[in-house]
């Protein structure tokens, strides 16, 4: 039997019990892989981040030490498959974390932010992304993917969540959005 495990890199405010997540988790714990969940503190974030570069890279910074020493005792080569999932601002620290100890991921990428392309390398990688998202752009967002070669979903009027404001239409996608994640598990 293969030994896998998935680590979740959640958003600063889109923690690994909110939708994309938890069920992405539910999907690898039915695939049997070990879960890791890792999390971030931080002090006082100002209230509209996406505004404010400086707070999101010092953000960036303190939630990328906190990984690395969060994860430090794992050690990736006893895997046959590594996972890596992450939202938003875990993205970029997933990707760096991945870049930095040059580790054999798969990636889930959910609402990446502009500074995830910077250390995607050498992965495969499926990345969903808003056409509404306020925090990177989608003609962007889709050039790198292709120059990456990561494939992508670009979900038409979703935000930063990959929500609509039309709960219907946000399951419909959610549940899209899983059954191309499942397929990454199996």
């Amino acid at each position: 039997m293969s030994k896998n495990i998935v680590v979740l890199f959640p958003g600063i405010g889109y923690h690994n019990d909110k939708p994309l997540m938890y069920y992405t988790k539910k999907i690898a714990k039915n695939a049997d892989y070990e879960i890791v969940e890792v999390s971030y503190e931080f002090g006082e974030l100002p209230t509209d981040l996406k505004k404010n570069q400086e707070k999101i890279q010092e953000a960036y910074e303190e939630a990328f030490k906190q990984v690395d020493e969060q994860l430090k005792n794992i050690d990736f080569k006893e895997y046959d498959r590594v996972v890596f999932v992450g939202k938003s601002i875990g993205t970029a620290v997933m990707a760096r974390y991945n870049m930095t100890y040059e580790l054999d991921v798969d990636m889930i990428i959910y609402t990446p932010i502009p500074e995830t392309f910077n250390y995607v390398s050498n992965c495969e990688g499926l990345v969903f992304h808003g056409s509404a998202d306020p925090f990177c752009d989608t003609d962007m967002c889709v050039q790198l993917c292709e120059e990456l070669s990561l494939t992508y979903a670009v979900v038409p009027g979703a935000n930063h969540s990959l929500e609509t404001g039309d709960v219907a239409l946000d399951i419909k996608n959610i549940g899209r959005v899983m059954e191309t994640v499942e397929k990454l598990f199996l």
